[in-house]
């Protein structure tokens, strides 16, 4: 119920409106998010590349309602491409497709998204489109495996959340094709008819949807294990000992903010470790979202306002 109520918050306006104007959450939510400009972001990715550490950067926003607004949103992912271009730095970029218009249209959305991949492309930098809830799963595969096929993007992945029931068919249909996921739980309010409610079924049906993947990739895709759950991380692990998985074909990922040590543990170790480092000044849905999926998180923002 708890998460529910966090998850029905991180999308009500008269919520965020008192939140973004709330000096306390806006300390408390630069824990998980790196800063409100790229400037803040770049200066996190050095200090996580120096430790070892690789990133994904990710210009936080969802719906934007006009041209002109996808416009601007184009123009900082361009940029901020060319950041990590300039300065040399071990990042990838994931971006929402309705971030770039498409709620506006589908044909808006393709073209930006071609923008960005072949700017990417030229600097060999990897993109993810990111998964959103259940309204946008169909479309957000289809555009992907177009960028991919269609038009020979090789450098861009896609996101398949283990909550939602659907998910095994798509698996097995994305790893036969030698795709790249990132695979993690699932941080959208759905009905319990496309979602399973129970956090023991998510995280059973996390361990069986990585087993499947790489065991149906025929050694083409790549998968991203998304996850600070130290039991599905020990899940990864083993299977990853039992597949006989070469080191070039999965890599670990994390937020920004949460568990770091272990974040660095596993870089220690010799496994690739991203660390998926948010911005902007649209940070609120996002740091809803993070206090819901886990207690931990909403523990130390009740702290932080006590203090």
């Amino acid at each position: 119920m708890l998460k529910q109520s966090l998850l029905y918050l991180s999308t009500a306006a008269w919520a965020q409106n008192i939140a973004t104007n709330w000096s306390v959450a806006k300390r408390v939510a630069r824990r998980f998010v790196a800063g409100e400009t790229m400037d803040d972001a770049i200066a996190v990715t050095h200090t996580l590349n120096n430790k070892g550490i690789e990133v994904t950067l990710d210009f936080l926003g969802e719906s934007v309602t006009s041209e002109s607004d996808s416009e601007a949103v184009i123009t900082t992912y361009l940029q901020l491409l060319d950041r990590i271009n300039s300065e040399q730095l071990k990042s990838s970029v994931s971006i929402k497709l309705t971030h770039i218009g498409y709620d506006i249209s589908e044909d808006l959305a393709v073209h930006n998204l071609r923008k960005i991949l072949q700017r990417a492309k030229a600097y060999a930098i990897k993109i993810t489109i990111d998964m959103e809830s259940t309204v946008y799963t169909d479309a957000t595969i289809r555009i992907y495996r177009t960028m991919r096929d269609e038009y020979d993007f090789d450098n861009v992945g896609t996101v398949i959340q283990a909550y939602l029931r659907r998910t095994e068919a798509d698996i097995k249909a994305l790893a036969s094709e030698g795709s790249r996921i990132r695979l993690c739980k699932g941080a959208y309010l759905e009905a319990p008819e496309l979602a399973f409610p129970e956090k023991a079924a998510v995280d059973a049906n996390y361990v069986k949807m990585a087993d499947l993947f790489l065991d149906a990739d025929n050694g083409n895709g790549y998968l991203e294990f998304a996850t600070h759950d130290e039991s599905m991380i020990q899940s990864a692990l083993n299977i990853i000992e039992k597949q006989n998985i070469s080191a070039e074909k999965y890599e670990f990922q994390m937020l920004y903010g949460v568990r770091s040590d272990r974040q660095q543990e596993l870089a220690d170790a010799g496994h690739k470790m991203r660390v998926y480092v948010p911005f902007g000044e649209s940070w609120y849905p996002y740091f809803v979202r993070r206090l819901a999926e886990r207690p931990a998180n909403l523990w130390f923002f009740m702290k932080s306002l006590f203090r």
